[in-house]
């Protein structure tokens, strides 16, 4: 391991328009927005909610040239200047312990160092952070690596952003409760899992998260089922590591975010791995999950504003068992249905049981593509039951069967059901 990890502190955003996708975030998304950056250059919006962060990054093209020199000062602060055809969520930042002794020995592993140690002081005499920008081995996705130990952090974002309002988003917000990031998925070329998954192990710490009891440790979990062939492998830092990934939460129960890494089968027809890496003109960063503790109230709230979700087949509510387990797990189908929220359980692991066992259970529901592109979305998910699994155990087949869903409920909406899009 190269790099001690911290936290995650953000994800960033690369996109043609900062302020319409800032926009969306908050009218929508019920984001706030904390921080803003606008130069000659570059646009930068920070959005927080819970602690999730989003920085929308935008690049101003004035039609002038301009030297190395002239440029310093004008470009982005925490990140690298995109190059990319497509609106993209391209960088996850992680605050780490030392960003020069993190950065060398990355670099002597032959990791592409983007933006080397910069030390940004805040002028109003709260410290300073350092940061640096690493080129992951996924597509177009970086890595910024971030030190605020010496940040007296004022309530705004980070040194070089004007704070935006009060800076925070401190008012409990009943009706939208999201918390933090649940997970990041990438969506990656056939027979890349492998490659990603040592880079992330060796430079980062990542430890292996099995998705069901019966994965195999090379090939990871396959769904190849009702024409849909999907390979899924999971990382995450865990909480009671060294090195453990801890994203800044209220209470003791400090969550973890997990990182998926998708791909399709061969001969299994154009599933959404596929559709995102022709969309997105390679490997990137598909889809976020937002934690939330109550999907029904924040789903409903963002329906009302604007946000357009991904509707399961109405057939999912009367599968057998299905409407036994929603109502077990104390919600209505039809409210589930109206909303889009696909349910799963560990009754598939429990056939003689009459009872959800332990209570566990996991709630989720697709939002459409964000961007013009059919590429990235967000996921809300609500976790119940002590929804978490400890080294060496198995969570069983719930967010495997969820996956499963998820998949059918995009083919259903984009007509991939059964047959290949149309070039």
């Amino acid at each position: 391991m190269a790099a001690r990890v911290c936290r995650l502190h953000h994800v960033s955003l690369h996109v043609s328009n900062a302020v319409r996708v800032a926009g969306a975030l908050a009218s929508r998304f019920q984001f706030v927005a904390v921080g803003a950056r606008v130069t000659a250059r570059s646009r930068q919006l920070a959005l927080r909610k819970g602690s999730a962060v989003f920085v929308v990054n935008e690049r101003r093209d004035t039609g002038v040239t301009w030297t190395e020199a002239e440029e310093n000062g004008q470009g982005y602060l925490y990140d690298v200047r995109p190059c990319y055809a497509v609106d993209s969520a391209c960088n996850v930042c992680f605050e780490v312990e030392d960003v020069t002794e993190s950065c060398a020995r990355l670099s002597d592993r032959g990791c592409d160092v983007l933006v080397p140690p910069t030390e940004v002081c805040d002028p109003d005499g709260g410290g300073s952070v350092t940061y640096s920008v690493i080129r992951s081995v996924v597509g177009n996705v970086c890595h910024t690596l971030l030190d605020r130990s010496r940040y007296q952090d004022q309530g705004g974002f980070l040194p070089g952003f004007q704070r935006v309002g009060d800076g925070t988003d401190s008012e409990p917000d009943s009706r939208c409760p999201v918390t933090h990031f649940d997970h990041v998925t990438f969506a990656c070329p056939r027979r890349s899992t492998g490659e990603v998954m040592k880079w992330y192990q060796e430079n980062f710490g990542f430890q292996r998260f099995f998705i069901g009891s019966n994965e195999d440790v090379d090939e990871g979990y396959v769904l190849n089922q009702d024409g849909i062939g999907l390979r899924l492998t999971a990382m995450e830092y865990w909480k009671c590591s060294e090195i453990g990934l801890s994203i800044p939460f209220k209470d003791s129960q400090t969550p973890d975010c997990k990182f998926v890494i998708a791909e399709s089968l061969p001969e299994k027809g154009q599933n959404q791995v596929d559709t995102f890496l022709k969309q997105h003109r390679g490997p990137g960063i598909q889809h976020i999950g937002l934690s939330t503790q109550n999907i029904v109230s924040t789903a409903e709230t963002m329906a009302q504003a604007g946000v357009e979700f991904f509707t399961p087949p109405p057939a999912y509510y009367t599968e057998v068992g299905k409407q036994q387990e929603i109502l077990e797990a104390g919600h209505h189908p039809k409210e589930l249905k109206q909303h889009g929220i696909l349910l799963d359980t560990d009754l598939r692991n429990h056939e003689d049981s009459s009872t959800m066992p332990n209570g566990r259970y996991l709630l989720q529901v697709f939002t459409k593509p964000i961007f013009s592109e059919d590429t990235f979305f967000l996921e809300l998910i609500e976790r119940r039951g002590g929804h978490r699994v400890r080294r060496g155990e198995h969570p069983g087949p719930v967010e495997v069967c969820s996956v499963l869903y998820g998949e059918r409920v995009l083919r259903t909406e984009t007509g991939l059901r059964g047959q290949n899009q149309a070039d």
